[in-house]
């Protein structure tokens, strides 16, 4: 095997250059069964991976004996490692293998987000991951972390999240976290975003991103950052489209060092494979040619060149690389350093015993009984009734079964993945529109294979056949409302017109309005005319249209999305799916006022769903507060007899899974909020108004409390308002309006010398500290403490206090430093703990993936010392950097640091790793709770 840490296996340095040039192209052809020339690629031109679509695939079956005779082909060939075998199976409407008997389809991205729940999402994944893998595949092009930042317009629709880009974050990382979990390889896509693209009308044709790379940041690069900082992307496939700001102008973005290298690896740190776009666009043939456009690919930064499927094409890619090499643009090292990445990920993934003996039908049979049920709960929990103002679902209590029901449906384009392919050959049959640059930019090479009109067609049979009842059905075009469709609307008592994105099939939102002005004025003259919209893809069609008054959302339109639309309308269950991103929140603004029922946090009880919700939490959040990850469910109890606590929770009484959490602490006068955090797929619905009006209502009712207090470095989970870069303020703008004066912030950070081995102290701060005359030891046991204490007392919150007193009484893990100045003046107090001290589960910072880290905490310096007080926190840091090097600690964290002094700490070498902003308020803010 590769050593992937250090120099190649000295196989590759036998092998001629030739077979590493092999292993940075992934390709495809067309066809169900093995080429002449796909064989001669991997035989003769050593190509390392393949790329499968649905134009290569009819069964799970016939999949496996495919993927099993490639793996054969190239083992037999000589290739050290077996093929990545690579394949998009996003769900919803894109899925390259289906197949009815054997592969489960479930529902697309925003699908997934609809149904409310990241675990959800992960188990979809699993199971997607689990079927591809049984017949050989081990890359899934996924998850998609494109933030639909103008989401109504955008061609990715559906195959995205949404355009909340922590919401993204969240569910995308749930997917990688499936996917890797069943064993399969991910390719994070498509950088740096197809989220919210212009079609300009430019010369090459393709889309171009106009948002500048500060924008970007705040919004499209946060899934992508965020994912990244999990360190289990393996790939990241960056797109094709062009980039044009005040400080970029890109052509295409997977040929540009400034997008590849400079961005995705320096920027965010990415050390995976980089995939870049199919090179075969015509506009990049036409401009630059295929020899040239693939060594711009590897000189910009990508690790494997995608060529999707032209045999001429591939050969004049392989050429390029060949020519890049003895034009010496090409180095034998920078080609080595993608074989060795490529190497890497192959090793994560598969081995020849894997490749060339999938477990194929046998697996799969055994997990469809679960993964079907696993669909129907998917499908029908992403179900979303946006409206219903009129109460006409469902329809059996709003209509009578000798009524006549209307179903009106439009030509759409062609939708890939569905049973129905094993019956219908594909067509180049079209929709009566010309489709735009839009639709063919996203739907390219996408091997769509049916219409919708069949899948209508079944619909209308379910319907009929659910309601026991009499239902009329036709389809509906561009050329608008015609006398049939006139005739059937006045025999009608209700109507249903599915629209598939109306925003960008204008057509279809025209004739939908024209319909619904028909049932208004019908209605008036005294007929029964209900009008019900299901948007079968983006739920932004007539999301904000207040007359249509029933108004539904799918997601997709498969066989299993519109058998859940039956059972939804005909009153099976009741829809709980939710809008994605923002259009929740404007949906939900006006339910602000709404109040939930908030419980004392019991811990038998809730402990688990509170650790669940961390977690979910800790997947959602930006990576400087990641320390989440290593917050339990027990971190914010003290059982401290000086101090009350009393938590509080918003839950689902059912499922016992929290929704929100409010950890409050009370003593010496002091009421602190210590921690508050909601679901983040239950947010703006007001579970955290509802807690934080609880907590308070609680701390204002306390004998003798003076102020209220935001934030806590006992426990220290949350210091005060986490000050983040992808927060934007909103946090602030939240605790604002919620009655908090946010004028005077105490601003407190975590710090932390993140590898001690290479740790020096500066040069003359030990001069500097002798000159002035200060002098530290080190004592431990409460019975030496009394004038720390008497110090602490003093000089820090009453919470600083205690933790002093529970570090003193550790004698084992924990000591305190004492700064001394003339005369034995104490001046200056800091905790040391060492490695799995007690105090880590109080301090989530103090807990790394199996890293020691040692404590420096609670620094406390006297602001009259007769000495600088800059200089006796940095004699204080050196002394606990030297006691967390005595203890082996490979890391120290200083926790708990004003802004004042981390201007020194800064030049010793400490960086800071999480920022807050403590807030004390006087509890008259909230005389109404009292």
């Amino acid at each position: 095997m590769p050593k992937l840490d250090g120099d190649l296996d000295p196989l590759w340095q036998d092998l001629d250059l030739e077979w590493a040039i092999g292993q940075m192209l992934i390709m495809g052809w067309d066809g169900t069964e093995v080429t002449p020339q796909i064989r001669h690629l991997i035989e003769d031109h050593h190509i390392g991976s393949i790329l499968l679509t649905a134009k290569n695939l009819k069964s799970a079956q016939q999949t496996a004996k495919l993927v099993q005779e490639l793996q054969t082909i190239a083992h037999q060939a000589g290739h050290p490692q077996p093929l990545l075998i690579a394949l998009d199976q996003e769900n919803g409407g894109v899925n390259s293998l289906y197949d009815e008997d054997y592969i489960c389809q479930f529902p697309s991205s925003m699908g997934q987000a609809a149904a409310g729940s990241a675990d959800l999402a992960y188990k979809v994944a699993k199971a997607t991951a689990t079927e591809v893998s049984a017949v050989g595949v081990n890359l899934i092009l996924g998850p998609v972390l494109d933030v639909l930042t103008n989401a109504r317009y955008q061609p990715l629709g559906v195959r995205a999240t949404g355009d909340d880009p922590q919401e993204v974050s969240q569910y995308g990382i749930a997917a990688m976290n499936g996917y890797k979990d069943a064993g399969v390889a991910t390719c994070g896509k498509h950088f740096p975003s197809y989220g919210n693209l212009d079609f300009l009308g430019s010369s090459l044709d393709i889309p171009i991103i106009t948002q500048t790379l500060e924008e970007l940041s705040l919004s499209a690069l946060v899934p992508f950052r965020n994912a990244v900082a999990t360190g289990k992307l393996d790939a990241m496939f960056v797109g094709g489209c062009g980039i044009t700001n005040p400080s970029m102008n890109v052509n295409h973005a997977c040929l540009s060092d400034q997008v590849v290298d400079d961005l995705l690896r320096n920027e965010l740190g990415f050390t995976g494979v980089a995939i870049s776009e199919c090179l075969e666009m015509e506009a990049l043939r036409n401009e630059i040619g295929v020899k040239t456009g693939t060594v711009m690919a590897v000189e910009a930064g990508c690790d494997l060149v995608l060529l999707c499927r032209a045999y001429d094409v591939q050969l004049e890619a392989i050429a390029g690389l060949k020519l890049g090499v003895e034009n010496e643009l090409l180095t034998k090292e920078r080609i080595y350093i993608s074989l060795k990445r490529v190497l890497r990920l192959k090793n994560s993934c598969t081995s020849w015993a894997k490749a060339l003996n999938p477990p194929g039908i046998s697996l799969l049979a055994k997990v469809h009984p679960s993964h079907l049920a696993l669909s129907l709960k998917a499908y029908d929990d992403s179900i979303t009734v946006i409206r219903d103002n009129e109460k006409l679902l469902p329809l059996n209590e709003s209509m009578h079964q000798e009524e006549e029901l209307l179903l009106l449906t439009p030509l759409v384009k062609p939708l890939p993945a569905s049973s129905m392919t094993k019956t219908i050959l594909e067509s180049k049959n079209k929709s009566d529109s010309t489709p735009t640059n839009h639709d063919k930019w996203i739907h390219r090479d996408r091997g769509a294979i049916m219409s919708g009109e069949g899948v209508f067609r079944e619909l209308g049979r379910s319907l009929a056949r659910a309601r026991h009842g009499k239902l009329l059905h036709t389809s509906y075009t561009a050329n608008g409302v015609r006398p049939v469709h006139e005739n059937l609307i006045h025999r009608a008592s209700c109507i249903i017109i599915v629209t598939a994105d109306a925003n960008r099939n204008l057509y279809q939102a025209g004739f939908t309005k024209h319909v619904s002005m028909m049932c208004s004025m019908l209605k008036a003259s005294g007929q029964k005319k209900s009008l019900l919209v299901v948007a079968v893809s983006s739920p932004y069609d007539f999301a904000m249209d207040k007359s249509i008054g029933t108004y539904l959302c799918t997601f997709d339109f498969t066989e299993m999305a519109m058998a859940s639309l039956v059972r939804a309308l005909c009153g099976n269950f009741r829809p709980r799916g939710t809008l994605p991103g923002t259009l929740r929140k404007s949906r939900k603004a006006a339910k602000s006022r709404q109040h939930w029922l908030v419980e004392a946090y019991e811990r038998d009880r809730d402990a688990r769903g509170l650790g669940d919700l961390l977690q979910s939490l800790a997947r959602a959040s930006a990576p400087s507060l990641q320390f989440l990850q290593t917050t339990n469910a027990f971190g914010f109890e003290l059982f401290n007899s000086n101090i009350e606590e009393a938590h509080f929770v918003v839950r689902n009484s059912s499922t016992q899974a929290l929704y929100g959490f409010c950890a409050t602490y009370y003593l010496q006068g002091t009421g602190i909020i210590g921690a508050l955090f909601v679901d983040p797929t239950k947010r703006n619905v007001a579970i955290g108004r509802s807690l934080h009006r609880r907590a308070l209502r609680g701390l204002a009712q306390k004998r003798g409390i003076k102020k209220i207090q935001l934030g806590m470095c006992f426990p220290g989970v949350f210091l005060g308002i986490p000050m983040t870069t992808d927060d934007g303020g909103g946090l602030k703008t939240w605790f604002a309006n919620s009655g908090w004066d946010l004028q005077f912030p105490r601003r407190i950070a975590n710090m932390t010398i993140p590898d001690l081995s290479t740790w020096a102290a500066p040069e003359g701060l030990l001069q500097s500290i002798s000159r002035a005359n200060i002098s530290f030891d080190l004592i431990h046991g409460i019975d030496n403490a009394e004038s720390v204490l008497t110090h602490i007392a003093a000089h820090a919150n009453p919470e600083v206090f205690e933790l002093y007193k529970l570090a003193l009484q550790e004698t084992k893990t924990c000591g305190v430093v004492r700064a001394k100045s003339h005369g034995e003046i104490l001046v200056g107090t800091v905790i040391i703990c060492s490695p799995g001290s007690p105090l880590a589960g109080l301090i989530p910072p103090l807990t790394s993936g199996g890293d020691p880290v040692g404590g420096i905490i609670a620094p406390t310096v006297a602001p009259s010392a007769p000495v600088q007080a800059s200089l006796v926190m940095q004699g204080l840091a050196l002394m606990g950097v030297r006691q967390n090097k005595a203890h082996k600690a490979s890391r120290s964290l200083l926790s708990w640091v004003s802004e004042e002094v981390q201007e020194p700490l800064l030049a010793m070498g400490f960086e800071v790793l999480q920022a807050f902003e403590e807030f004390t308020n006087s509890v008259d803010n909230w005389q109404d709770l009292a």
